[in-house]
């Protein structure tokens, strides 16, 4: 299967840390009633009923089987706009192993190029490999300090954390959407020249709209626009929030500046920015608030090979753009903010 498709990454080598808390440990029962849709929180003691709104099904609500080839879900870019006459146009395959999903991609967007930053847009070579069959880890894994590759987009993007690099200084490990350095479908190019997505808009102009389903993690969950079933059927559905609050000021070190707090929430994920559906799985979420995509793996990330397994480079002129403004890449790389 051949679907033309957006964008580039550098994505990154990292390590993961096991958190303490468990990817179960909050949970949200969703009880629909006669037309609209009512759902409880539960976050310890305390439970919260309210109506949740009622957002639009894509066109194809279908959705895979656990270990079925997904090759529905990823749209087919043929006919799309593409990044602009001086640029390749998107070019995505997908195919499935007996036990993965195998997705390349030559990570151009399939909308039109904004430049966001110091840095051009040339064609990447990605692939991604992830389990078939996901399974839920003993543990979430923290990707708090992580710097590149979570997941990638049904149209072939890289997706990052809701985490910058190191530069421009004033802004470092700052949260890219926040700052107001993102495009209209939450990308941007990094110094490699390298297009990547830190949030996720199931808008018809992103080509994200044709499935609930609009990418994948590396750790083999799907994951969904903020809008999730109710239902096996997918009959009923709810719109899906982060738990997350804003407690500082993430125009640097993000991390820092955020508060997963459920209590008194509805149809509120959990720090994952996921949830359990009514066919027993895990999916992701993407949300208009930090953490946009994902809050930490809920399973186990599946190790990746060739650019999908590079550091992540530094913001800051690449591909043929000399720096500007200073902000080049820092002389001692571009590791992750230090902690504390």
């Amino acid at each position: 299967m051949k679907i033309s498709r957006h964008i580039a990454l550098a994505a990154v080598a990292f390590t993961l840390v096991a958190c303490s808390s468990s990817s179960d440990a909050d949970t949200t029962t969703v009880v629909p009633d006669t037309g609209a849709v009512e759902q409880t929180t539960t976050t310890g003691a305390e439970v919260v009923a309210t109506e949740a709104p009622t957002p639009d099904v894509p066109a194809n609500s279908a959705l895979p089987a656990l270990g079925e080839c997904p090759t529905s879900v990823f749209p087919d870019l043929t006919a799309v706009t593409g990044p602009g006459e001086e640029y390749a146009m998107p070019e995505v395959s997908v195919e499935c192993t007996d036990t993965e999903l195998v997705v390349t991609s030559n990570g151009m967007p399939s909308y039109t190029f904004e430049s966001m930053t110091p840095n051009g847009l040339k064609e990447q070579t990605w692939e991604w490999r992830v389990p078939l069959k996901p399974t839920l880890a003993a543990n979430t894994t923290s990707i708090v300090d992580v710097l590149g590759t979570l997941g990638f987009t049904t149209t072939g993007l890289p997706i990052y954390g809701p985490t910058e690099g190191p530069v421009p200084t004033d802004q470092a490990f700052g949260d890219p959407v926040y700052n107001g350095i993102l495009d209209t479908c939450g990308g941007h190019t990094g110094y490699a020249a390298d297009y990547h997505n830190h949030a996720l808009y199931a808008d018809v102009y992103c080509n994200l709209t044709s499935s609930f389903i609009i990418g994948y993690a590396l750790d083999g969950f799907p994951i969904y626009n903020s809008v999730g079933c109710l239902d096996v059927d997918c009959t009923k559905t709810a719109q899906f929030i982060s738990g997350y609050d804003m407690t500082g000021d993430p125009t640097s070190y993000s991390w820092k500046a955020y508060t997963y707090n459920a209590a008194g929430k509805t149809n509120v994920l959990d720090e994952c920015n996921g949830r359990i559906g009514a066919d027993g799985t895990y999916r992701y979420h993407a949300t208009d608030a930090f953490p946009y995509i994902i809050g930490c793996f809920a399973g186990t990330s599946a190790t990746q090979t060739g650019n999908a397994a590079a550091a992540m480079p530094p913001m800051g002129g690449g591909g043929g753009n000399a720096p500007s403004n200073g902000n080049g890449p820092p002389p001692d790389g571009n590791g992750p903010p230090p902690n504390g």
